[in-house]
């Protein structure tokens, strides 16, 4: 069975690659696209699997990557052994994809569902998660309650909600979060290999649903440039996260993944301002106030 789920995950997660670029294509239509199919070698210089990376330019979405990956193979064994298995023999798919649009009105977001196979264990994780920068909180909303939604029927929004907000947060900015969260699990393996594979496949299912309708409703909207300047500070705060705190990238780069899907996550443009403080009043300081765990 675990086989046939493997093959069964690698194709979901490619067609769902696809679905996804289709609706970014729908939306700004003069969109670029550039596709790489992509090869790596393992630990040992054998064929170690590859992926699929799209880079998107738009009028719409600014710089985007939607990418999907099988990889397979020996890895590292000093990495290995900081893994869930007990072998350096590695199996892993997923879909990952991180969008920054133009308008600082829509949300910057991330998401990713991986399946992975290491020795005798085998693993689930993945999750999404939205980062505005305008205080449109009807879009928080929505967002967390689409969530809420597919999760329902598994009756996990509370702790995956949990886990989301205590791990997308930069702790040496007092432990700011990068964005407004929303749902993240990791190592999961309930023992039901089926009923957890049923599961994390029906999340992922949500992401055009959760996410796109914000998009369409924001598209159109005015900003002035002291939106742009609050969106660019606040993308800085997003590569410090990838950076300096995000497993996903350093899992990438011990994999010997390849370097520019990894770092596809980065915004085409950002700023770091020193000792950054929002104008005392503006829409820019309330903003500020979702960026620690709030109920949606």
């Amino acid at each position: 069975m675990l086989e046939s789920l493997k093959e069964q995950f690698s194709a979901h997660v490619k067609n769902l690659q696809n679905q996804i670029s289709q609706r970014m294509k729908d939306l700004d239509v003069q969109i670029d696209i550039n596709e790489d199919n992509w090869s790596r070698l393992d630990h040992i210089g054998e064929d170690g699997g590859g992926g699929i990376t799209r880079a998107f330019e738009g009028n719409i979405f600014e710089n985007a990557g939607v990418n999907t990956s099988e990889i397979k193979g020996k890895i590292n064994p000093e990495f290995a052994k900081k893994l869930q298995g007990d072998s350096d023999q590695l199996w892993a798919t997923g879909i990952s994809l991180i969008i920054h649009p133009f308008n600082p009105k829509i949300p910057t977001v991330h998401m990713n569902f991986r399946m992975i196979n290491q020795g005798d264990k085998v693993w689930f994780g993945g999750g999404a998660d939205l980062t505005p920068f305008y205080p449109y909180e009807e879009d928080f909303s929505y967002f967390h309650g689409v969530w809420k939604k597919a999760c329902k029927p598994y009756g996990n929004y509370d702790h995956m909600k949990k886990t989301c907000d205590e791990y997308f947060v930069n702790a040496h900015r007092n432990n700011e979060m990068r964005g407004i969260g929303g749902i993240f699990f990791d190592h999961l393996n309930t023992g039901d290999l089926k009923k957890d594979f049923d599961m994390v496949v029906d999340l992922s299912n949500h992401f055009i649903e959760s996410y796109f309708p914000i998009v369409e409703n924001r598209m159109q909207e005015d900003f002035g440039q002291e939106d742009v300047d609050f969106q660019l500070h606040r993308r800085g705060r997003y590569v410090e996260f990838n950076l300096l705190h995000d497993r996903g990238t350093l899992f990438g780069l011990k994999t010997n993944g390849r370097t520019d899907s990894i770092l596809i996550s980065l915004p085409k443009r950002v700023m770091y301002s020193y000792k950054y403080a929002p104008e005392k009043g503006s829409v820019y300081e309330k903003m500020m106030e979702n960026y620690f765990p709030k109920s949606w």
